[in-house]
């Protein structure tokens, strides 16, 4: 039996690693991207179909419902990634933001599940974030979206696995995908903050530099669809094993300092 999988985000980083790596393994794999009539030969996945879907934009969620009904992988990998002082965050800009990295998935969870259920199978991955284990300054926008993805899957899966349908959080930690171009930043030109927030940057796009693959994020989420039981969290990348060990024995407090000092932050 063929299984059908979604992988939204497709057309770079880790969504097209998953989609060409669940291709590979026999599944049928459908990748999103916003103008999929736009790709480049090199910007699709071996093997993928490419739909068009824009996370900001409702009608475009919910006209892949019929195509949703059928899945049995989803992959909510797309997002956005946003930086800068909590103060001088625009509320538009975090109304978007969360549209994009938690109101969207959710969605096309909830379009997705009732199949999987009626089914007895099912595999939901929300691409979250280490951040969301070790918040970090100026990135309390981002920390919070991947936060609450991660919050939506750990209640859900309770509802689903009598159904044999598992909902799971894969979080790399610094991957070396190119984001660090794509992200978002929003600062005052006075901003009292910009000298900490530009060494944050800085720091944040050198340990992303030196970042594990997508690909390997890419095994990590496919070990995850595969498993028979699937975990609630599977993390990758930033030293992951070790560094969530030192969390469950350290003092919070050493956590942060370590956590800044990574960063080049003062505090």
């Amino acid at each position: 039996m063929t299984r059908t999988a979604l992988v939204t985000g497709a057309s770079s980083g880790i969504g097209k690693a998953t989609a060409a790596a669940l291709a590979t393994r026999g599944y049928r794999v459908i990748g999103t991207s916003r103008k999929p009539e736009s790709l480049a030969d090199d910007q699709r996945a071996p093997g993928v179909e490419y739909v068009a879907l824009d996370l900001t934009d409702d009608a475009s969620i919910e006209a892949l419902a019929d195509q949703l009904a059928g899945v049995d992988v989803l992959v909510n990998n797309a997002g956005e990634s946003q930086s800068g002082p909590f103060e001088e965050l625009p509320v538009d800009a975090l109304r978007r933001l969360f549209q994009i990295n938690v109101i969207g998935p959710v969605r096309l969870a909830q379009l997705t599940l009732p199949g999987m259920r009626e089914r007895g199978y099912g595999r939901v991955v929300m691409i979250g974030s280490m951040l969301a284990s070790f918040p970090l300054a100026y990135r309390s926008s981002y920390v919070a979206t991947k936060a609450a993805i991660k919050g939506f899957s750990n209640g859900a899966r309770h509802e689903y696995s009598p159904y044999g349908v598992w909902l799971t959080t894969v979080e790399p930690g610094s991957i070396s995908t190119g984001i660090s171009e794509r992200r978002t930043k929003y600062i005052a030109p006075d901003s009292p903050h910009r000298p900490e927030f530009e060494r944050m940057l800085a720091a944040l796009d050198r340990n992303e530099k030196a970042g594990v693959s997508a690909e390997r994020v890419a095994a990590t989420i496919v070990a995850a669809i595969e498993a028979d039981r699937p975990k609630q969290r599977y993390a990758v990348g930033s030293n992951a094993p070790l560094v969530f060990g030192l969390r469950r024995l350290l003092p919070a407090g050493i956590v942060e300092k370590v956590t800044h000092r990574k960063h080049d932050l003062s505090r």
